[in-house]
């Protein structure tokens, strides 16, 4: 393991608890859509790409926006159970998740009124790879639902605003 990751809960705890107000993160991500449904994303330093699959209209150059759903909700618990079992003195060898996600095209392509655009159900299966005995990964498992970022977004109601500002059109060239 490169990093004590119980070194930084323990100094992040701690210096969260003495400097609330200092608590807030903010996270930013920038899409713009480059041809068809492709959209090239950028968050800090990372650029990547989003498709859709050609069944849905797209080029399927990239993994679709559902999928990086799924994918940010399986990285999420693999980092948070990592984290917890070393917070938590459990020996963790390893983690992996593996997810899949149902989503009624219904809802998106405005079919059917009531069905919901977006995944109708999730189902995560972790694999851990470990000693401790099964109270202490029961015990891991409770304490990862229960501070797991992606999952709390995915279950719960997060308040979202979204405006749009319309672009000034383009100036022609006069010659």
């Amino acid at each position: 393991m490169s990093k004590n990751f119980k070194q930084v809960y323990d100094n992040t705890q701690s210096a969260l608890r003495d400097a609330p107000g200092q608590s807030t993160v903010t996270f930013e991500a920038t899409s713009r859509q480059a041809a068809g449904l492709r959209s090239e994303i950028s968050i800090r330093q990372f650029n990547f790409a989003v498709d859709e699959p050609e069944s849905l209209g797209g080029e399927d150059s990239a993994a679709s926006p559902a999928e990086l759903l799924l994918a940010s909700l399986a990285s999420c618990q693999e980092i948070t159970y990592r984290l917890y079992a070393d917070a938590l003195d459990i020996p963790l060898t390893s983690v992996a998740v593996r997810i899949e996600g149902d989503l009624d095209l219904r809802g998106f392509f405005a079919i059917e009124d009531g069905v919901r655009p977006g995944f109708q159900s999730i189902r995560a299966t972790v694999h851990l790879d470990s000693p401790a005995p099964e109270s202490e990964l029961t015990r891991l498992k409770e304490t990862v639902d229960n501070h797991c970022p992606v999952l709390d977004i995915v279950q719960r109601a997060t308040p979202v605003e979204i405006s749009y500002e319309r672009v000034p059109p383009r100036q022609s060239a006069v010659a």
